[in-house]
């Protein structure tokens, strides 16, 4: 057994006498910076839930979270799936997910996993697999599905206010590009950064028959050591016959952007960078100045707490909102295909993907 801090758990309460109104007892499992964030909001920002342990390879992190936050820590994630947790939050890095989303769901758990949802096609599907065996929720944290401005685009545009949809574009950019540690566990830039917006794209439009993907790095040669991209472009084909253009990057060095396009035969929507962190301009005689966002969790703050809110309803017997692990798997199979593009020099048809067994 990892070392937990002296408080111990709860007594195990879970049964038929739970009721909606009762928060969704919850555990992290990685305490990452994201890690950090979703254990912060189920301790604290989320009226459905409650945090009751968090857990993180590292112990220094562990402890150090628990205390602060006031629960149970651990190092090993057996200890999140214990008789006082209904659901668990997996922000563990991304070759981890598909053997801890299997652990959980055999311990009957309710899951909300990080994207992607594994490293690779085969192991996504047997995650997913594996929760739907155990009929236990899983939910994959797509943050942009909960986000108010995408969201209301989102509706809108799937009602038919833009008419026939001809164009979809996307932007994502980091601010600055992770540590190479982090890079070289992530999947690489197609499905680490891409994947968000390959999963709007099939969100608001619909199913990618269709991509082409290039990806360069031209500056920052420590990305390249790790077998990363440091910038792609990507475009889309839909089975509707519209297109996509979608272009991602590590480092805007100007701030975090996230934006995005739907462009119809009545109308378009924009969806802004949201860059300002307050709604302010500054004038003066050298020119206008605006203060602009530096992470996806300030921009995104909103969404992630939706996000969490939305799962524990689905574990109280609520709709399920989410991204689900078939949305997960299709998203990852589209990042699959961007990669063989850039890697073969060619258009690819998605459904190749499934005809090899990728």
């Amino acid at each position: 057994m990892s070392p937990e801090s002296p408080a111990a758990p709860a007594p195990s309460t879970i049964g038929p006498e739970l009721t909606a109104a009762d928060p969704v007892r919850m555990s992290v499992i990685g305490l990452g910076r994201l890690g950090r964030l979703h254990a912060e909001n189920v301790a604290g920002r989320v009226p459905g839930a409650r945090l009751v342990r968090v857990v993180d390879a590292v112990e220094d992190v562990a402890r150090a979270q628990g205390e602060r936050l006031g629960v149970p820590w651990s190092t090993d994630p057996a200890d999140a799936l214990g008789d006082d947790v209904e659901a668990v939050v997996i922000v563990a890095p991304t070759p981890l997910h598909p053997e801890l989303i299997a652990q959980a769901a055999a311990a009957g758990k309710a899951i909300m996993c990080e994207k992607p949802i594994a490293s690779d096609l085969t192991a996504g599907r047997r995650a997913a697999d594996a929760a739907e065996a155990a009929g236990v929720l899983l939910q994959i944290g797509f943050h942009r599905r909960f986000d108010p401005a995408w969201a209301h685009a989102r509706e809108r545009v799937r009602v038919g206010e833009l008419g026939e949809v001809q164009l979809f574009r996307s932007q994502l950019w980091d601010q600055r590009a992770p540590a190479a540690s982090f890079l070289a566990d992530s999947g690489g830039l197609y499905l680490d950064v891409t994947v968000h917006d390959l999963d709007c794209a099939r969100w608001m439009v619909g199913e990618v028959e269709e991509v082409t993907a290039h990806g360069a790095v031209l500056v920052d040669q420590e990305i390249a050591a790790v077998g990363d991209l440091e910038i792609g472009v990507v475009t889309l084909k839909f089975a509707s016959g519209a297109l996509g253009i979608i272009d991602n990057g590590r480092s805007a060095v100007y701030g975090y952007q996230a934006s995005g396009e739907v462009l119809g035969t009545q109308g378009a929507v924009r969806i802004g960078d949201d860059h300002r962190i307050h709604d302010l301009q500054w004038r003066t005689p050298e020119g206008a100045r605006t203060d602009w966002q530096g992470d996806f969790q300030t921009r995104f703050a909103p969404a992630y707490v939706a996000e969490l809110e939305a799962f524990a309803r689905a574990v109280r017997g609520g709709p399920a909102t989410g991204a689900t692990g078939a949305d997960a798997l299709a998203a990852q199979r589209l990042a699959a295909a961007c990669e063989r593009s850039r890697a073969e020099r060619r258009t690819v048809v998605v459904a190749e993907l499934d005809d090899d067994g990728a």
